[in-house]
């Protein structure tokens, strides 16, 4: 029987997808003579092609749009070589829109944040200029002058509330312009960063001080001394919610509002951290030092993964992965299309001589990188940046105000508190390993020893001697005789424990390496 061309078609992708999906090879169980552990391993291996054929139909049906990449013609062309004019007139006219400037010299520089279904972008100009853009649309919702400086703009929750730190305080605003809340507690704050699982609003002020703020019910969760001075550097790790700060002595900090201590402080370049930013996944992070080094770190291990050459003011990754630099005027984006944590250069776009970059921002579900200079800002297509399909439960563009609301009810339902941020959540819902015995106190070692005394006295048994030897005296002198024995060794035991448990530390101790060995404290001669 013929197959139609089209079904055929369509059972070769189906069987791509399901490729992609199995989990290795099938298993060779002709070897194996135990029938039972035969027919089990046969029943899973069913189970897996079952679930690999599951999943390659929803992605079929669920995810009918695939991401692309730039592609060279040949080994001599490089994508990195094409610019932004080439790219423009090969799309078609809804995605040439996105191409654009925005020039406004007297406010800038500019700095940006999108919403997380990507349809508005709130701007901020350092001289006093906000503004709500519906980007799909290319519209302006509205824009206000508060007349002082403003350092940094995000968004709350969705599109209805915005924070801006403006000079001596952040204020909360709507976007028709109207001031909702004044948060004069976080003092002259330099950057704003919003962790909408847990309805918290960090900032990082003039003197160092991180603020969590609880937005839902306005209460200050947390007000933490870095002591480690000024920085304009923070990011959050939207894998665990934890806040990433780059200091000026090239150490990185990572704080949860419930302590007071950073949770991690590594050092990442000899020289002051300019950026930073972390993969959409949360295990990979890129910093920028003014040591002129670009670094990759393995969050898992906490180990460099790769170093580039060069300077970077400012640090993103998109959705699918790709990181952006942006440094004086000019961009360059560097990509891992193998999946191997190899990344190489990808594209590069120069700006306008002059144009000193600010701020650079990968819009979601989009292939476009947002940049803020200083005199204004601007919008220019990447290629495979954003992810080719939205989940409306997660970000809708086309949500209705009444889809609005019931998310925002589930979104404060769903609520997680400030207590679940730490370094590995997957610890959440497990059992939590039993402490180590404490030290007894000096009341329970004697209540123990009486314990034990009396239960010695209780079990005493003597034997029945000959006429003058069984007297009353001589059975009471032999129970004294026993209970001393039993406390004279509790009490050696007693002694000895502390003494074992310093033997122990001391064969415990790791061995210093040769070069640190003149520095160890050496023993007095006996």
């Amino acid at each position: 029987m013929d197959v139609p061309p089209i079904d055929k078609e369509i059972s070769e992708e189906l069987d791509l997808r399901i490729n992609k999906y199995l989990r290795g090879g099938a298993v060779n169980l002709k070897g194996l003579e135990d029938k039972k552990l035969r027919g089990q391993l046969a029943h899973r291996e069913n189970l897996f092609g079952k679930s690999a054929k599951a999943a390659a139909k929803y992605e079929k049906w669920l995810m009918p749009s695939e991401g692309g990449y730039l592609e060279a013609d040949g080994p001599v062309e490089k994508t990195w070589r094409i610019k932004q004019e080439d790219i423009g007139r090969a799309v078609d006219i809804s995605s040439a829109r996105n191409q654009h400037d925005v020039i406004l010299p007297e406010f800038g520089p500019y700095t940006m944040d999108f919403t997380s279904s990507g349809q508005h972008m709130a701007v901020a100009g350092r001289k006093g200029h906000l503004a709500v853009v519906d980007v799909k649309n290319l519209a302006v919702r509205k824009e206000f002058q508060v007349r002082e400086t403003v350092r940094d703009v995000v968004f709350l929750h969705h599109q209805l509330f915005f924070a801006a730190a403006q000079k001596k305080y952040t204020y909360i605003y709507r976007p028709e312009g109207v001031e909702v809340h004044c948060l004069k507690e976080h003092g002259a704050v330099l950057r704003l960063q919003y962790l909408k699982n847990h309805f918290l609003l960090a900032s990082i002020n003039n003197y160092g001080q991180l603020h969590y703020e609880d937005v839902s019910m306005g209460a200050m969760v947390n007000n933490i001394r870095t002591g480690l001075g000024r920085t304009d550097v923070m990011r959050v790790n939207p894998y665990n919610g934890v806040v990433a700060l780059g200091h000026s002595g090239g150490t990185v900090t990572m704080w949860k509002p419930t302590s007071s201590a950073p949770l991690v402080k590594m050092l990442c370049h000899h020289g002051p951290v300019s950026a930073l930013a972390f993969h959409p996944s949360g295990h990979l992070m890129a910093t920028a030092g003014k040591d002129k080094k670009i670094k990759l770190w393995d969050l898992r291990k906490f180990e460099v993964l790769q170093t580039f050459p060069g300077h970077a003011k400012t640090l993103d990754f998109s959705q699918k992965g790709l990181l952006a630099c942006g440094t004086s005027s000019f961009v360059q984006i560097l990509s891992d299309l193998s999946e191997s944590r190899n990344y190489s250069k990808y594209m590069a776009h120069s700006m306008v001589k002059g144009y000193q970059i600010n701020n650079v921002l990968f819009r979601p579900y989009e292939d476009v990188l947002g940049i803020g200079h200083s005199m204004g800002w601007s919008s220019i297509l990447i290629p495979g940046s954003g992810e080719p399909n939205f989940d409306s439960w997660v970000a809708n563009p086309f949500e209705t105000n009444k889809q609005r609301g019931e998310k925002e009810v589930h979104l404060l339902l769903d609520k997680l508190p400030p207590e679940t941020i730490m370094l590995d959540p997957s610890k959440i819902g497990t059992v939590k390993p039993a402490r180590k015995r404490e030290k007894p106190t000096k009341k329970e070692r004697e209540a123990e020893m009486e314990a034990t005394l009396e239960d010695v006295k209780s079990n005493i048994t003597l034997k029945k001697k000959t006429k003058g030897r069984n007297k009353p005296s001589k059975r009471a002198k032999k129970k004294e005789v026993i209970v001393s024995k039993a406390k004279r060794s509790l009490l050696e035991q007693m002694h000895e424990e502390p003494l074992s448990r310093k033997k122990q530390k001391i064969s415990e101790e790791v061995a210093l390496p040769k070069s640190l060995q003149r520095f160890a404290h050496k023993k007095a001669p006996t």
